[in-house]
């Protein structure tokens, strides 16, 4: 029986790494076979996921000597952490890994959304097109970059908005007055005034009851006319209807969306998202790079092996 027990896509070097002292048990798509699971957890000490594991009270009873649970990713949203708190499991989410990742993400994405689709016209220049006049492009120079939770990620994305030369402001609440963070940035401001004056309004907080829909309907009339949105964060911290119909309507210039409510999108899901101008849509892959996919990996590895070695 396995020691520790992998069911979601690692990079194969830490797979390796493991391998070299315990018996491991690596199948990425074991997620989506349930009947097998159980097979494979009643031994298991370690047990590592991605973004498509739930880990709750019916998983962990299947697992009664499991001693660590590693996380591919910093999002814990399908960990019931109580129920492995309860159990005295750590749980080790890749924190530290890949804030810089989504950050280039936030960036490169705005700059594409500024353009207005200037960056998607090869089929028309090949067909012979010359299309200079049809594209309606901004720069990112002296505008406005509006924060919305200054964790990591919040943090790495500021002094990129600078290096546009773009005033870059944030608002978090729950970050304390004496910060350092708030050196970072050129102004803390409210959420509302956040909405009203950035050109360029960023998601970076978790899912949580307060941050779910922050960007309603009510809000998005609120944001100011031509502003673009981006949500590398959490599906759910957009209500993903209201942004597209902000779009729509022209009070939005663009919005890139790389998690939705409802993951993976279906046929019949993304149907909401046809013919939506200046839109960018990528399958939660922020954080993902050939860089970032080896760096959580080896370190997830490192975290539930110390676990188990500590345990010895």
């Amino acid at each position: 029986m396995p020691d520790i027990v992998i069911m979601e896509f690692i990079h194969p070097d830490a797979v390796e790494e493991l391998r070299r002292d315990y018996d491991v048990h690596y199948d990425q798509n074991l997620v989506h076979k349930p009947d097998e699971v159980p097979a494979y957890l009643a031994e298991v000490r370690g047990l590592i996921v991605g973004n498509l594991t739930w880990v709750n009270d019916d998983l962990l009873d299947l697992a009664p000597k499991l001693e660590a649970v590693g996380r591919l990713g910093v999002g814990t949203d399908r960990i019931d952490m109580a129920a492995c708190e309860k159990r005295g499991i750590p749980v080790f989410p890749a924190y530290g890994t890949n804030h810089m990742t989504v950050a280039e993400y936030s960036i490169g994405t705005m700059v594409a959304l500024l353009r207005g689709g200037g960056f998607h016209v090869n089929g028309r220049i090949i067909a012979g097109e010359w299309p200079r006049r049809d594209i309606e492009a901004h720069e990112a120079y002296e505008k406005r970059y509006g924060i919305i939770g200054l964790g990591r990620i919040g943090r790495a994305v500021a002094p990129r908005a600078k290096a546009f030369e773009m005033e870059v402001v944030a608002c978090d609440p729950y970050l304390d007055d004496d910060d350092e963070a708030w050196g970072l940035v050129d102004e803390r401001v409210d959420f509302e005034t956040l909405l009203a004056t950035s050109d360029v309004v960023g998601m970076h907080v978790p899912l949580t009851d307060e941050t779910r829909h922050m960007i309603d309907a009510d809000a998005v009339a609120k944001m100011k006319m031509g502003a673009i949105v981006i949500n590398p964060a959490r599906g759910g911290v957009i209500d993903e209807l209201a942004v597209i119909q902000g779009i729509r309507d022209g009070h939005l210039f663009g919005a890139a969306i790389d998690v939705f409510e409802t993951e993976p999108v279906t046929a019949a899901g993304g149907e909401r998202f046809a013919d939506v101008p200046n839109l960018i849509l990528t399958p939660h892959v922020a954080g993902v790079t050939e860089e970032t996919n080896r760096r959580i990996a080896m370190v997830t590895a490192e975290r539930v092996r110390g676990v188990i070695e500590s345990n010895a």
